[in-house]
C-alpha cells in the first residue's frame, strides 16, 4: 500500500513538473516574439530618425548653397 501511494505521488509530481515546464516554455516563446517585434519597431524608429537627420542635413546644405546667391543679390 505504501509503495502504491509513493508511486502515485511520484507520478503526480512528474505530471505537475511537465505541465510547469510546458507552460514556462510557452511564455518564453511569447516573450521572445514580443522582444523581436519590439526590436523591429526600434529599428524602424532608428531608420526614420536617420532619414529625418539626413533630410535636415540636406536642407542645411541647400540653405548654405543658397546663402551666397542671396548675398550677391543684395
Amino acid at each position: 500500500m505504501k509503495t502504491q501511494a509513493f508511486r502515485a505521488a511520484i507520478v503526480a509530481t512528474a505530471a505537475v513538473a511537465a505541465l510547469s515546464v510546458a507552460a514556462c516554455s510557452k511564455k518564453t516563446e511569447e516573450a521572445n516574439t514580443a522582444a523581436a517585434e519590439a526590436n523591429a519597431a526600434a529599428d524602424a524608429s532608428a531608420a526614420a530618425g536617420n532619414a529625418a537627420a539626413e533630410a535636415g542635413n540636406a536642407a542645411a546644405a541647400a540653405g548654405n548653397a543658397a546663402a551666397p546667391a542671396a548675398g550677391n543679390a543684395q
